[in-house]
């Protein structure tokens, strides 16, 4: 098979991933989320919501692995506003990230991107998408055999770019 070609593809291992579930819906809960850990200088690298089946909020964040307890901190402040069913972690996650330019016009890159991982054996636990990237969520001791699966099928002008553990 002809590799497609991208911009590049980028990882950061090093993470923790954060949920916070069934939050209601209507109750600013991104909004008060979001905002404390920017107020307590956790940096998300990586945010999903969505609403499930009784139209609540779910969140998935993905951040330094060393904010971990910051960030559970700062949820454990705004639980009663946030109103939320559930709140888990996982530590030792990467993110690794498909993209480049017109990257929207390439309406093959995702499904191909998550077919190769999958054929790999690996299951993403978070995705998320943007006009020129598409990103993943990978337990931290798959990071390599995910990027040698991607780098069979993409064709990327530059190496993998590895952001270390703590930058």
């Amino acid at each position: 098979m002809e590799r497609i070609k991208i911009g590049g593809i980028l990882q950061s291992d090093g993470r923790a991933l954060l949920r916070i579930m069934a939050a209601p819906a209507k109750s600013g809960a991104a909004g008060t989320l979001i905002g404390a850990m920017g107020d307590g200088g956790v940096n998300i690298e990586l945010l999903a919501q969505c609403m499930d089946l009784d139209d609540n909020l779910n969140f998935t964040l993905v951040f330094d692995q060393k904010d971990l307890d910051q960030a559970l901190s700062l949820v454990e402040g705004v639980k009663p506003q946030l109103r939320a069913e559930g709140v888990s972690f996982q530590q030792d996650v990467a993110v690794i990230s498909v993209f480049g330019p017109h990257l929207r016009e390439k309406p093959r890159v995702p499904g191909l991107m998550f077919s190769i991982l999958a054929a790999a054996g690996l299951e993403p636990v978070a995705i998320a998408t943007s006009i020129s990237s598409v990103s993943c969520v990978v337990e931290g001791a798959t990071l390599d055999a995910a990027v040698a699966a991607l780098e069979e099928v993409f064709e990327a002008p530059f190496q993998v770019k590895k952001r270390p553990k703590t930058y």
